[in-house]
């Protein structure tokens, strides 16, 4: 900590963590402290974070509605690419972060700070993302990352600090959840607590976005999504930005009990990592967009996309969103959706997502070949025969082989007789 900073760039949400990290920073490397807060959708009154800065003399201060960037550049794009890490997780909290990173930078220079700064943990992913992103887009930047240096290792000690420096922080409620919680218009995540303990079941209290399956509506609801180059551009034949589809689906979602998640995932860092997730827009983008690319897209470039996917989601949970590779793999993605055009019908009912329609004037669906009728020709069945006959010939080649080698054996056990 020897190193002297002319200003910091943080990220600052106005709780206790980074309420902390402010007043630290400033008495830490006697410079000044500029705050970036950004508003993804969280749904939580930025205003306090505001004048919580102002009390604490800050001069600079950056509150920001990033909901739509968010929504149009970094998730938009990641689901044209179907992305899941592990078979599960939809990356809401990882595709956040090059955002912040990237407003982070920018304000840097905008205000002539050198350094930037953020309130994760040495423990997590996000100190991976954040700083990654930084260095990506100015690799001259500095990075301050508290958790790393100091010594306030528990919320007890962030508690004490904040009373000794006149820190002002909102008192917890009675009751007050036990979770660590991170929101934004994709998701809402759970962590710490008791879901540290992987055989306890989430309390249904704790979810906040969806009701249960259990008591969801004992009617369906059906929905129409529209897309357009692989992206949903209106919800039952109304036109809405990407930052309003996602947050009507969420609405919907969440009253049909969509998108739960209970999940154990590697974290980069290189521990096993127990989370719970609520992604109820994203549950229904993911499966309207698959349906959608199912009619659209030629088989073998849907195939390759599928193997592409798994690396392209551990890039964005990794925190690789800027990298060269990442952004290779987004060009061939888009380029895929040229023809991903049309209109997806769904029903919702009790946790569960239904394709129950499709259609495009890019289908490739040919009914005339695939008929169980008389096709007229669409397709010559004889044909078939010459195919499987090609495509059999190194399987009957191996299969004659094992036979001659069986048949050997079986003279060779013969000429030893009797043992």
């Amino acid at each position: 900590m020897n190193q002297r900073l002319n200003k910091i760039v943080l990220a600052y949400s106005g709780g206790l963590d980074t309420s902390v990290i402010l007043r630290w920073l400033q008495d830490t490397y006697g410079c000044e402290v500029v705050t970036f807060t950004a508003d993804l959708g969280q749904g939580e009154e930025l205003a306090p974070a505001r004048a919580k800065a102002e009390a604490m003399g800050v001069k600079e201060i950056y509150v920001e509605d990033l909901r739509e960037d968010f929504a149009t550049d970094f998730v938009f794009p990641m689901f044209r690419a179907n992305a899941v890490y592990e078979g599960e997780y939809l990356l809401g909290t990882s595709i956040a972060r090059p955002l912040i990173a990237k407003r982070l930078v920018e304000i840097a220079a905008e205000t002539g700070a050198d350094a930037v700064s953020h309130g994760a943990t040495g423990k997590g992913n996000d100190q991976v993302r954040f700083e990654l992103g930084a260095y990506a887009l100015n690799p001259d930047i500095s990075v301050v990352a508290p958790w790393r240096l100091w010594d306030l290792g528990s919320r007890e000690k962030l508690v004490a600090y904040a009373a000794e420096h006149g820190i002002p922080i909102e008192a917890e409620r009675e009751g007050g959840s036990p979770f660590s919680m991170d929101a934004n218009l994709l998701h809402i995540s759970y962590e710490g607590g008791p879901l540290e303990d992987p055989w306890t079941e989430p309390p249904e209290e704790m979810w906040r976005w969806s009701v249960s399956p259990q008591s969801a509506p004992d009617e369906p609801t059906e929905i129409e999504l529209a897309f357009d180059g692989g992206d949903i551009t209106a919800i039952d034949g109304k036109p809405l930005s990407p930052a309003a589809v996602l947050a009507e689906l969420n609405r919907i979602g969440g009253a049909n009990g969509i998108g739960r998640l209970d999940l154990v995932e590697n974290r980069y860092v290189g521990m096993k990592s127990r989370g719970c997730y609520e992604t109820p827009g994203g549950a229904i983008m993911l499966k309207a967009h698959r349906a959608m690319e199912s009619l659209t897209l030629d088989r073998e470039a849907a195939h390759l996309k599928d193997e592409l996917m798994p690396r392209y989601a551990q890039l964005i949970y990794n925190g690789y969103w800027w990298s060269p590779e990442r952004q290779m793999l987004q060009t061939a993605i888009d380029h895929s959706q040229q023809r991903v055009n049309g209109t997806v019908r769904l029903k919702l009912y009790r946790g569960n997502i239904t394709v129950t329609g499709r259609q495009s004037d890019d289908s490739l669906f040919d009914e005339a070949v695939v008929t169980f009728e008389e096709d007229q020709g669409a397709y010559r069945q004889a044909d078939a025969e010459g195919f499987i006959r090609l495509h059999a010939l190194r399987l009957r080649t191996l299969a004659q082989r094992g036979r001659t080698l069986a048949q050997r054996g079986r003279t060779l056990a013969q000429r030893a007789g009797p043992s």
